[in-house]
């Protein structure tokens, strides 16, 4: 099938950092047929300087439309320009501020470019909370149909995210130990050595909860936690994703850490911001399965190392046994095992190793947003997220942001901290 890909935002920087990268190397694989791109741009610009490095990938398939996104008149020109015939799918790709995605999107709607063939790809954040996450969805609602909507996550879409599944989906021996009979409790961590690296508009306004924790966490936390079936269907995994957060219950607002890097206030040239870059929210489930497991969300900035992952701990029969198992979603992507074994020699001592697995050196791993865009051609839904995912996810957090919004100062941390060390300074 022809498809036409629509990019609002084609020179920003998500565009210009993930989406022409992904798009390049997907069009040199040849993974679709027929693809055609359209850079929707608010002023003049030539090809070569939208393309960049890769011009000589893209300029064959690229043409550039200039618009005034406010303006209906263009969204009708728009349409002719595209001119997709009946056997043909339209995507239209939103990589701009939440703002002028509710503006594009009502317009797409009256333009009439909402039609069964065509699709909608939104990037994060899918509101500031739950209600303005609601009132988008449903503004939403009323132009296109949640079949057409494609809300992207892109950590799901991380080759180690979608290997939680295929691991308990495939392999006996952990699939009899997913529960609460053996798992003592889980972690999800996405820890960052940077700062917020000039950012400071948008971190200012967003924050390590909104940025992080409801979307990515969030979600590496349902598929930790789904009830995968034997005979594994993809197409099904947003509704059990949204069935394991249903069972999370709401946060306390007293079992979570929020802080800030010291330094942060000058950096945004805010003395008085609350701000935080350091979160670390424990929950709890009332499935049946995972009953009494104690469930930890946990990212920042400006700590010692970076990493995201996944730790499941098994309960042991006594202190000296190893029992973790680690899903590494970045960097090194792979799966960690920890194994006590003795230590070579003739004394009885022991050792720790890892029994690990690491795709090989040679191998070409497509990035996130690669994925995502072969997906959403092929109208595979598995790794975007639902509606009622977004939903459940913001009344999760709900009471933590209230409970913030009514404090007055917060937890400062040292750059170079160790999360452990942010959270047990909060204790004390």
């Amino acid at each position: 099938m022809k498809t036409t890909l629509v990019i609002f935002g084609i020179t920003g920087h998500l565009a210009q950092s993930k989406l022409l990268p992904a798009l390049a190397n997907v069009v040199e694989a040849g993974t679709t047929d027929e693809l055609s791109i359209i850079g929707v741009s608010r002023r003049p610009v030539e090809q070569y300087q939208v393309l960049g490095d890769h011009h000589h990938q893209l300029a064959g398939t690229t043409s550039l439309f200039q618009m005034d996104v406010e303006d209906s008149a263009d969204y009708t020109k728009l349409r002719e320009y595209i001119g997709a015939g009946d056997d043909e799918q339209t995507l239209f790709y939103l990589s701009v501020p939440p703002d002028s995605a509710a503006n594009i999107i009502e317009r797409l709607g009256q333009a009439g470019l909402n039609g069964p063939k065509s699709k909608l790809l939104l990037e994060k954040p899918f509101g500031t909370d739950l209600l303005s996450a609601q009132a988008m969805i449903d503004h939403t609602a009323n132009h296109f149909d949640e079949s057409q909507v494609y809300r992207i996550d892109h950590y799901l879409a991380k080759e180690m995210a979608q290997n939680i599944v295929m691991f308990r989906a495939t392999n006996a021996i952990f699939r009899h130990l997913w529960s609460n009979e053996y798992i003592e409790r889980i972690e999800v961590l996405a820890l960052e050595s940077i700062d917020i690296e000039g950012r400071t508009g948008f971190y200012e306004q967003t924050g390590a909860l909104r940025d992080i924790v409801q979307g990515h966490l969030m979600q590496l936390l349902a598929l930790t936690l789904s009830d995968i079936p034997d005979e594994l269907n993809w197409d099904t995994l947003p509704s059990l994703r949204l069935m394991a957060l249903e069972s999370v219950q709401p946060a306390n607002p007293a079992n979570s850490v929020h802080a800030q890097y010291e330094g942060y206030r000058d950096e945004v040239s805010n003395p008085f911001s609350n701000t935080e870059t350091f979160v670390s929210i424990a929950l709890e489930s009332t499935d049946p399965h995972w009953r009494g497991v104690p469930l930890a969300l946990t990212t920042g900035k400006a700590l010692n190392r970076k990493k995201t992952e996944v730790r499941v701990h098994f309960k042991r029969t006594h202190e000296a046994q190893s029992n973790s198992l680690i899903f590494k979603i970045q960097p090194d992507e792979g799966i960690a095992i920890d194994l006590l074994t003795k230590k070579a020699g003739y004394e009885r001592e022991v050792e720790r190793q890892k029994l690990s697995y690491m795709y090989p050196p040679d191998t070409r791993l497509p990035e996130a947003y690669e994925q995502v865009l072969v997906d959403a051609i092929s109208t595979r839904k598995s790794l975007f997220a639902s509606s009622g995912e977004v939903l459940r996810a913001w009344e999760i957090l709900a009471p933590v942001q209230e409970a913030w919004q009514a404090e007055n100062d917060i937890l400062m941390y040292p750059k170079g901290s160790r999360a452990r060390a942010v959270i047990d300074s909060d204790k004390n």
